[in-house]
C-alpha cells in the first residue's frame, strides 16, 4: 500500500480501530478479522470488542480512551451499535472520525439511514445498497485472503480426507435457514440422486442450523434418503472449499457473499443466485454459473450438467482461481479503504 494511503492528512499516522459488539460470530465477524489484519500490514489498525480470533490485532480500551483525547482515530462500524458507540467516543475525542459500512442484504430501517448521517464516511458493498441508503457512499466490495483461500494440490484427495464417502462433492456453505436457499438446493438435487451413483457424488450442507431450523435441516435430508450429509458448523472451512467440486450458494438475498470468493479462490466450481451485483463477480459459464434466485428447474438443469460433467466443472474452477486472484485479493480492498478514512479525516 502507498505509504500517502496510510498516514492522515497531515503525513502523520492515524489509529483505526473496528469494533465488533456481536455475541456470536457471522460473516461479519470474518470480514473484520481479514480486513483488520489486512490494513494492519500497513498503518495501525486494531479491533476491539470480543469473539473474534486471537491472532486479530487489538487494542484495550484504556488505550484507546487515552488516544483519542490526543490524534485522530478513525472508528469503523459494522452494525448500529458499533455507530452509537463512535459516536460517544466523539464526544470525548477530539478527531474521532466515523466510518460506516452497511452489510445488510435488504434495505434499511429509518433509524440505520438516520444514523448513518452521523457518519463522516458510509461505505456499501454494491450499487443496489448503495441506492437503499439515500445519501452518497464509497462502493469497496469485500476481498479475499489468497494466502489462505487456495486450490488445493489434488481436490480428489482433499475431499477423501474430509471422509464423507463417494469420489467428489457437491454441496453448500452458509448458515442452514430458509432464506439462505438450500432447500432450493435440495429440491433441485433431490430427483437427480438416483442417476447420480453414491460412490461417485456426495451431497452435503456445510453450516450451523439452530432452533426450528435443525428441525428443517432433517427433512432437507430425509428428502434426498438420507444421502445428504449435514455436517454442521466447520472451522477451518478452507478444507471444505478444497474438497468440494461443485458448490452452490441458492441464497435468496445478501448484501455480499464471501462464501462465492473464498470458493472461487479455492478453484471451486461455484453455482450462484443471480443477485444484483454477482454478474460483476462471476462470468457465467467461464468462472462460474448464475441462476435466478429460487428458480429450482434453472438450477436442477446446472447441476445436471455439471455432475455429469465434472471435468468441466474442474475446468470452471481453475479459471474461477485465476479471475480471484487477479481481482478479487482483500489488498484491494484494504487500499480502498484507506482513501475512504483519509477522506473521514479531511485529507
Amino acid at each position: 500500500m502507498p505509504a500517502d494511503l496510510a498516514s492522515g492528512t497531515d503525513g502523520g499516522a492515524m489509529l483505526v480501530v473496528h469494533p465488533h459488539f456481536h455475541r456470536r460470530r457471522t460473516g461479519v465477524t470474518a470480514h473484520t478479522e481479514r480486513i483488520v489484519t489486512e490494513l494492519a500490514r500497513w498503518m495501525e489498525t486494531r479491533a476491539v470488542g470480543g469473539n473474534l480470533e486471537a491472532d486479530v490485532p487489538r487494542i484495550a480500551w484504556s488505550e484507546l480512551w487515552r488516544r483519542i483525547r490526543q490524534e485522530p482515530v478513525v472508528w469503523h462500524a459494522h452494525r448500529n451499535n458499533e455507530l452509537l458507540a463512535g459516536l460517544l467516543l466523539r464526544l470525548v475525542g477530539r478527531e474521532v472520525r466515523l466510518v460506516y459500512t452497511r452489510h445488510g442484504g435488504q434495505p434499511p430501517g429509518h433509524f440505520t439511514r438516520f444514523l448513518t448521517r452521523f457518519a463522516e464516511q458510509l461505505v456499501t458493498l454494491n450499487a443496489q445498497s448503495a441506492g437503499w441508503m439515500g445519501r452518497p457512499s464509497q462502493l469497496v466490495p469485500h476481498g479475499v485472503d489468497l494466502e489462505r483461500f487456495t486450490p488445493p494440490v489434488d481436490r480428489d484427495a482433499a475431499w477423501k480426507a474430509l471422509g464423507l464417502g463417494g469420489r467428489r462433492g457437491v454441496g453448500v456453505v452458509g448458515r442452514v435457514r430458509p432464506s439462505k436457499g438450500q432447500g432450493d438446493f435440495v429440491e433441485a438435487l433431490a430427483p437427480l440422486l438416483p442417476g447420480l451413483p453414491a460412490s461417485e457424488w456426495t451431497p452435503v450442507l456445510v453450516g450451523l442450523a439452530k432452533g426450528r431450523d435443525t428441525a428443517w435441516a432433517e427433512g432437507l435430508r430425509a428428502a434426498t434418503g438420507g444421502r445428504l450429509v449435514l455436517a454442521g458448523e466447520q472451522r477451518p472451512v478452507v478444507p471444505w472449499y478444497q474438497g468440494l467440486s461443485v458448490l452452490v450458494n441458492p441464497t435468496h438475498f445478501e448484501s455480499f457473499s464471501m462464501v462465492m470468493l473464498e470458493a472461487m479462490a479455492c478453484g471451486c466450481c461455484t453455482v450462484m443466485s443471480r443477485l444484483p451485483h454477482v454478474p460483476s463477480f462471476i462470468e457465467h459459464g467461464r468462472t462460474g454459473f448464475l441462476f435466478e434466485p429460487g428458480n429450482v428447474a434453472e438450477l436442477r438443469e446446472l447441476l445436471r450438467e455439471l455432475l455429469h460433467a465434472p471435468e468441466r466443472a474442474r475446468q470452471v474452477g481453475l479459471n474461477a482461481a485465476e479471475e480471484a486472484r487477479a481481482r478479487f485479493g482483500v489488498a484491494n480492498e484494504a487500499q480502498a479503504l484507506a482513501r475512504v478514512y483519509r477522506s473521514a479525516l479531511g485529507g
